[in-house]
């Protein structure tokens, strides 16, 4: 009994400085995104973002190629050695520079696609990016899979702002989307450098891709799954770019990018903690389904007011980059919607990952993103904000088809996931009505935002205090007894 509750202390710790690290790697990394963005929209049109947001499809799919899932797979081993990480760094390699070569050969097919032709050139130089991620496939895992969550969050920092100053210093000097380009190029290039600095791992020349075949019925799912993912998250972008204007397309692109700013920052917040933590209690089942469900609820306690946040100001949109970008911010107020079940999608696919149900996770994936496509298409004859909307209505959905699934599989009830989640939705999206209403009389843009922020705010910590929300007073303790000064 008492080794249990010493095993129940040490993975309540490693999960909170887990979540504590990783909250600060995403923070940081969203507030410097945003600062470097501001400036670029400022600097760049919605049209010349267009044109690098057409390619996002493209990297996106032949990332999740080079990684093929092993990062999940090195992860669910008892133990992983050298020759597993081997295999993984040669495998991920090869793929990326064949990958590289078939992109690079396809080019013009792209430009032509899209009625682009600055896009050959510009595309191989965006492709190029994953070749360098893809030496870097097996450092990335070995850090995922050690929590090495302070070292990600010090090397995100230091990427951020190294290829900032590169994108800026481009568009200041007039290369318009070549900033943005090189931008990207630039971020993967210290990303790798940092894991090749924390990780003190080098491959050898013995290849043997044994581990690659023993782990690729798991991870050949994954792989498949996260395409799907990666079309999801960027089908918008290409429909539009095939259907509609340059414009548009950024538009939209600006959109997303600060919605996914809002919602990646929780889920990737909980992926780094989420899949190690429930792997090593995922022979232990009701243990395991405690600790999904109090990750479910720190989810919902900031993904909530965070996301319904960002949809009550939208409007800093045109305050910080234009009028040129007003389009923006009805897209995002829709996508923030959707934006706020996100990351519990994230816990859940985390959880069937942990149980090895990685079949389970690709064909619901691939259902979702059929019933998405099928929505967006019948919508388009609407416009672009039916278009969005239909997006955003099959993510909140999505998340009671996992639930289903959940219940099917691990007995997860239920009425226990609407006492988890219903509270900190109602909450929320009550602070965020009462803010909007309360703020409806101030008509300078500025002070209207600042006084919903703070309303709302100051609403939800209410809320929570009065109500003892208990993960509420847990996060308020941890943080406290982290500043607090060491006897």
């Amino acid at each position: 009994m008492r080794g249990r509750k010493m095993s129940e202390k040490r993975l309540k710790e490693k999960t909170a400085s887990g979540l504590l690290w990783g909250a600060v790697n995403n923070l940081s990394t969203q507030v410097l995104m945003a600062l470097i963005g501001i400036v670029l929209g400022r600097l760049l049109s919605p049209g010349e973002y267009g044109i690098v947001g057409m390619l996002a499809i493209f990297t996106a799919i032949a990332g999740s190629l080079q990684e093929s899932g092993f990062t999940a797979a090195l992860t669910n081993l008892k133990q992983a050695t050298h020759r597993e990480y081997n295999a993984v760094f040669w495998f991920s390699t090869t793929v990326s520079l064949s990958l590289y070569l078939i992109l690079y050969l396809s080019a013009p097919l792209i430009a032509r696609f899209f009625h682009q032709p600055e896009l050959i050139s510009l595309s191989r130089l965006v492709f190029a990016s994953f070749v360098v991620a893809g030496i870097g496939t097996a450092h990335s895992a070995y850090m995922f899979r050690n929590m090495l969550n302070r070292e990600k969050a010090v090397i995100n920092i230091i990427a951020l702002l190294g290829s900032g100053t590169v994108g800026i210093t481009l568009a200041l000097r007039g290369y318009s989307y070549w900033s943005l380009a090189w931008q990207q190029f630039t971020y993967i290039c210290i990303i790798d450098l940092g894991r090749l600095y924390y990780v003190r791992w080098l491959p050898s020349l013995h290849i043997d891709l044994t581990p690659i075949r023993e782990m690729f019925g798991f991870s050949s799912k994954l792989l498949i799954t996260n395409i799907i993912n990666q079309v999801n998250q960027n089908l918008l972008s290409f429909i539009f770019g095939r259907l509609l204007t340059a414009q548009a397309v950024g538009s939209y692109t600006q959109a997303s990018k600060w919605n996914a700013m809002g919602h990646s920052f929780i889920s990737s917040t909980i992926q780094q903690v989420a899949q190690p933590i429930l792997a090593s209690v995922n022979e232990e089942g009701q243990r395991q389904l405690n600790v999904f469900r109090k990750l479910l609820r720190f989810t919902a306690f900031l993904s909530m007011p965070i996301m319904f946040g960002l949809a009550l100001v939208a409007e800093f949109v045109v305050v910080l980059l234009g009028e040129q970008w007003s389009d923006s911010v009805t897209l995002l107020r829709i996508l923030c919607v959707g934006g706020a079940f996100l990351p519990l999608q994230t816990l859940y696919q985390n959880l069937f990952i942990s149980h090895g149900q990685s079949n389970v996770y690709m064909w619901l994936t691939i259902a979702q993103i059929v019933t998405i496509l099928c929505s967006i298409l019948v919508c388009s004859q609407w416009g672009i904000l039916y278009m969005v909307a239909a997006y955003s209505t099959i993510t909140i959905i999505w998340v009671g088809i996992w639930q289903i699934l959940a219940h099917h599989f691990m007995g997860l009830r239920h009425s226990d996931v609407l006492k988890d989640i219903t509270p900190f939705f109602l909450i929320a999206f009550t602070c965020a009505a009462t803010a909007y209403m309360l703020s409806q009389n101030i008509h300078s843009v500025i002070p209207c935002i600042a006084t919903k922020i703070i309303i709302m705010g100051l609403l939800y910590a209410c809320v929570m205090k009065l109500t003892h929300a208990k993960i509420f007073e847990e996060c308020v303790n941890y943080f406290l007894v982290r500043i607090r000064p060491r006897q």
